[in-house]
């Protein structure tokens, strides 16, 4: 629906950066479908907020890395937890997804066409509200009533927050820049004396023999 104005090269902005991207949507999807109007999308807001994220999400990709991968969170987990990160503090788009990006270690980050329409969605429950800021940025803050619906989603909401957070250890165990470092040396050295072709077979014996007694000392580490 607004593909023309979305990035063509992934990890790309469109005109204008996501600010200006996110304000242009919600002003479309408003025309569109009648937010503001008090009329409602065929199957309600909810269905509609679903199908958006997965037309996104399928065209696209969800988040860093592309499409293909299993969701991070469906459109009521995510709407969660970007509810509990407007609860911790007010915030606009593209703080919430840093702020999930920043959780993650860097591993996650939901896509605008994600973090927008359940923003929309939010607003249209009455779970948060447009804060009064002297900027063009749409900063958001949570209602009484959105602080009772994490209350009465507690469980879930901690449940999610802690699928975040073993993201980001995750990523922080496995991302450890020496080690990485030492594998790409490792790799350069081993396929530089291989294509060199003048490895005798001592010599390959002796590489394998290395390579195996690196392998028993990582092991007992």
């Amino acid at each position: 629906m607004f593909g023309h104005e979305y990035p063509r090269r992934r990890g790309a902005e469109p005109r204008g950066g996501w600010e200006e991207w996110g304000k242009r949507f919600e002003q479309r999807m408003a025309e569109k479908f009648g937010n503001g109007r008090g009329c409602a999308p065929r199957g309600g807001w909810d269905r509609w907020n679903e199908r958006m994220q997965r037309n996104f999400a399928e065209t696209f990709g969800e988040g860093r890395g592309g499409g293909g991968r299993r969701r991070m969170f469906d459109g009521s987990e995510l709407r969660l937890v970007l509810l509990k990160l407007i609860q911790d503090e007010p915030r606009h788009g593209y703080e919430l997804i840093k702020a999930v990006e920043e959780l993650t270690g860097g591993a996650y980050a939901p896509s605008p066409g994600m973090v927008y329409p359940a923003l929309t969605m939010l607003a249209e429950m009455e779970l948060i509200a447009e804060q009064a800021s002297e900027t063009t940025r749409k900063r958001f803050a949570i209602t009484a009533a959105g602080t009772a619906h994490l209350a009465e989603k507690a469980e879930l909401v901690a449940e999610l927050m802690a699928r975040l957070a073993h993201v980001g250890e995750h990523r922080a165990r496995a991302d450890r820049a020496p080690i990485r470092r030492a594998m790409r040396n490792l790799r350069t050295a081993l396929q530089t004396r291989l294509e060199a072709g003048d490895l005798s077979d001592e010599d390959a014996h002796k590489v394998a023999a290395i390579l195996d007694e690196a392998v028993q000392r990582i092991e007992r580490l």
